[in-house]
C-alpha cells in the first residue's frame, strides 16, 4: 500500500481556520490548497522536484511551484493590486513550467518567490472588504472580472494543479494524497 502524506489526526490542514461568509470560505479553501502544495513537495531532492514524471509533458513539481508563484503574482499583485499590465514573473511562455533549475538554489528560489507572492496576496486579500467582492477589475485584455471571480479562479487553479501534483509525486515515490 502506498504511503499517504500524513495521518489524518496529524494533518495541519485540519488546524486552518474556517469561518462563516463568502470571503472566509474562499480564504479557507485557498489556504488549504496552498498548504497542500507545500506538503506534497516536502522531503524531495532538487532532482526529484525537477523530474518530469509524466513524459512527454513538461510538468514537474518545481515547474508547478513556479507556475503557482506566477499565478499568485498575476491575480493578486497585478490585478487585485491594480497593475494588470505589470511585469510578470516566470514568464517563459509556458506559465513557468519549462524553465526550471533543479538545484538547491533553483528550488529555494522558486519557493522563495512563491512564498513572497502568497504573503503579498494574503495582505491584499485581508484588506479587501467582503462587501466589495463584486467589484470589477480590469483583466489586462480590455475586459473586467469581479474580485469574487478572481478568488474562485485561484481556488480552481490550485485544485486543478494539485491533481497533477498528486500524480507527479506518486510517480516519484509512490506517495499519494488524501
Amino acid at each position: 500500500m502506498p504511503d499517504t502524506w500524513i495521518r489524518p489526526e496529524d494533518d495541519p490542514r485540519g488546524q486552518l481556520p474556517s469561518g462563516d461568509g463568502e470571503k472566509a470560505t474562499l480564504t479557507s479553501y485557498l489556504e488549504h490548497y496552498r498548504l497542500t502544495l507545500e506538503m506534497k513537495c516536502e522531503d524531495l531532492t532538487p532532482e526529484q522536484m525537477g523530474t518530469r514524471a509524466v513524459p512527454p509533458s513538461d510538468l514537474s513539481l518545481l515547474g508547478m511551484v513556479q507556475h503557482m508563484a506566477r499565478v499568485e503574482h498575476r491575480w493578486f499583485r497585478l490585478f487585485l493590486g491594480g497593475d494588470p499590465t505589470g511585469r510578470r514573473i516566470f514568464d517563459d511562455g509556458t506559465g513557468g513550467f519549462t524553465e526550471i533549475t533543479p538545484t538547491e538554489e533553483g528550488v529555494a528560489s522558486a519557493w522563495m518567490a512563491w512564498r513572497a507572492e502568497v504573503e503579498h496576496a494574503r495582505r491584499l486579500w485581508e484588506e479587501w472588504p467582503e462587501a466589495n467582492l463584486g467589484a470589477r477589475l480590469p483583466d489586462g485584455h480590455g475586459d473586467t472580472l469581479t474580485v469574487r471571480d478572481m478568488a474562485v479562479h485561484m481556488v480552481e487553479e490550485y485544485a486543478r494543479h494539485l491533481g497533477h501534483v498528486d500524480l507527479l509525486r506518486e510517480c516519484l515515490d509512490g506517495r499519494t494524497g488524501q
